[in-house]
């Protein structure tokens, strides 16, 4: 009897620990190149991404063919030939707020997080540390951060033809409102 007691007490405790989880289903995330030659932007909000307040570990998943551009020819073109989507369909982080300490989920206000972890591209794994800010505001989390990738640095190829049109450094921003689940 004690030891069913203990059990269903244990289960109680996992799922509180487990609620305190938050999920942000739609995700925003999207990058900007800038070249003399020419701006490309694309955007994804269909990422997926979960924040422990607990811990300040962080993580988001996105399919790379959701990104979406103004022309479809970049779009084509981004799936086909740089990311080669049908290859490597998913792109990944996981990390951490190395300062979560200072994060107060339970009062409104804007925090500045440092963010730490690894970033998975075309199946290429690389750290990455970062600047960000964490907003709460009633019951919802809203966390921001922007990165510099390198796509070599992923082993993505950009043809000589097109060089000059990609920047060698691309800026990705991601931002997302989280809920408990």
């Amino acid at each position: 009897m004690k030891s069913g007691i203990l059990i269903l007490a244990l289960l109680g405790i996992f799922q509180i620990q487990n609620a305190q989880k938050l999920v942000s289903k739609n995700t925003h995330v999207w990058f900007y190149s800038h070249t003399p030659m020419e701006d490309i932007e694309a955007h994804n909000r269909q990422a997926v991404s979960i924040l422990d307040p607990a811990t300040g570990e962080l993580g988001f998943n996105l399919l790379v063919k959701s990104f979406e551009f103004k022309i479809a020819l970049m779009q084509e073109h981004f799936n086909e030939n740089y990311m080669e989507s049908d290859k490597y369909p998913k792109a990944a982080f996981k990390g951490k707020i190395t300062n979560n300490a200072a994060v107060d989920y339970k009062k409104d206000g804007v925090y500045p997080a440092e963010v730490t972890g690894d970033l998975t591209i075309h199946n290429v794994t690389k750290s990455i540390t970062t600047q960000g800010t964490i907003e709460v505001k009633g019951a919802a989390v809203t966390a921001r951060a922007e990165f510099i990738v390198k796509p070599s640095d992923y082993g993505i190829a950009i043809p000589a033809v097109v060089e000059n049109k990609i920047a060698k450094e691309v800026k990705v921003t991601v931002d997302g409102t989280y809920a408990s689940n």
